[in-house]
C-alpha cells in the first residue's frame, strides 16, 4: 500500500472528508511547495467545511416542515408590530436571554414563516433548535407517557437552545393534553427561549385549555419577559391567491 492511499484510509477513519478530497487529486498536491504549506491547506479546508457541514446538520435536525427564510419575508405586508420589531428579533438576543417569543394573530399573516426563519437564523448561529406543530408534542408527550420515558422526553428538549411550537389554537386538548403541555413548557420557562404561534388571543386561550386556573398559569409563565409580537393582518395567502387569480385572468 502506497503512502497516498494509506492517507486516504486514515482520513477516512478519522472522518476528515475534506483532506481525503484533497489527497485524491493528485493535480492539486503538486501546486504546493512543501509539505507542510499543503498541510495547513489541508487542515483550514476541513476546519471550514466542517463549519458548513455542522449548520446543515443544525439545519437538518431542527425538523422544520419547510425552509422559510427571513430574507424571503415581505416585511411590507407584514403586521406593523412585527415589521418594526423583526431587526430585534433577528439579532436572538431572545435566545441568549432565554426569553420567550409570542407571535399571536390572524392566520396568514407570516407567524409560521417568521418562527421558522428565527429558527433556521438561530441554526446558522450555532444555537441547538427543534420544531414542532401543539398537535404533535401532545401527541408526544402522551406517547411518552405512555411508555414511560416522559422524563427522558423532557431531558432532551430542555437541551435545545431554542424551541418553536407552531399552531397553539388550532386544535383543543383532552385534561391529559393540556397538563402534560403545561408542565413541558413551564419546565423551559426561565431556562431556556420558546417561539409560540397562535391564532387566538390570550383571553380565548381558555378554550384550547377548559381550564380557567391552569390557563391563567400558564399565560403568566410564557409571558413572563416575552417579546409580545402583535400579527393581527391581512393574510398573505389571500393576497398571493388574489394575484395569483389576476395574472392567470381567472
Amino acid at each position: 500500500m502506497d503512502k497516498q492511499k494509506e492517507m486516504i484510509d486514515m482520513c477516512k477513519e478519522l472522518r476528515l472528508p475534506s483532506i481525503r478530497s484533497l489527497l485524491e487529486q493528485e493535480v492539486l498536491l503538486e501546486q504546493y511547495t512543501s509539505p507542510a504549506e499543503f498541510l495547513y491547506f489541508a487542515l483550514k479546508q476541513e476546519m471550514e467545511d466542517r463549519y458548513v457541514r455542522a449548520k446543515a446538520n443544525r439545519i437538518r435536525l431542527a425538523n422544520f416542515p419547510e425552509k422559510k427564510l427571513l430574507e424571503e419575508l415581505d416585511v411590507e405586508a407584514l403586521p406593523q408590530n412585527a415589521a418594526v420589531r423583526l431587526p430585534h428579533l433577528k439579532e436572538l438576543k431572545f435566545i441568549q436571554d432565554k426569553q420567550n417569543v409570542l407571535l399571536i394573530g390572524s392566520p396568514g399573516t407570516g407567524k409560521t414563516h417568521l418562527a421558522i426563519g428565527l429558527g433556521i437564523e438561530a441554526c446558522l448561529a450555532g444555537y441547538k433548535v427543534y420544531f414542532t406543530s401543539v398537535a404533535s408534542l401532545v401527541n408526544q408527550l402522551k406517547e411518552s407517557r405512555s411508555a414511560r420515558t416522559l422524563r427522558s422526553f423532557e431531558l432532551k428538549f430542555e437541551k435545545y437552545d431554542l424551541v418553536i411550537i407552531d399552531e397553539l389554537g388550532y386544535i383543543s386538548f383532552d385534561k391529559e393534553g393540556a397538563e402534560l403541555l403545561f408542565t413541558h413548557l413551564s419546565l423551559r420557562a426561565g431556562r431556556a427561549a420558546t417561539i409560540i404561534t397562535s391564532n387566538l388571543t390570550f383571553e380565548r386561550w381558555e378554550e384550547v385549555f377548559h381550564d380557567p386556573v391552569l390557563t391563567s398559569a400558564l399565560t403568566d409563565r410564557l409571558t413572563h419577559r416575552a417579546h409580545i409580537i402583535n400579527m393581527i393582518g391581512g393574510s398573505y395567502r389571500i393576497l398571493e391567491t388574489k394575484e395569483w387569480m389576476e395574472q392567470s385572468n381567472f
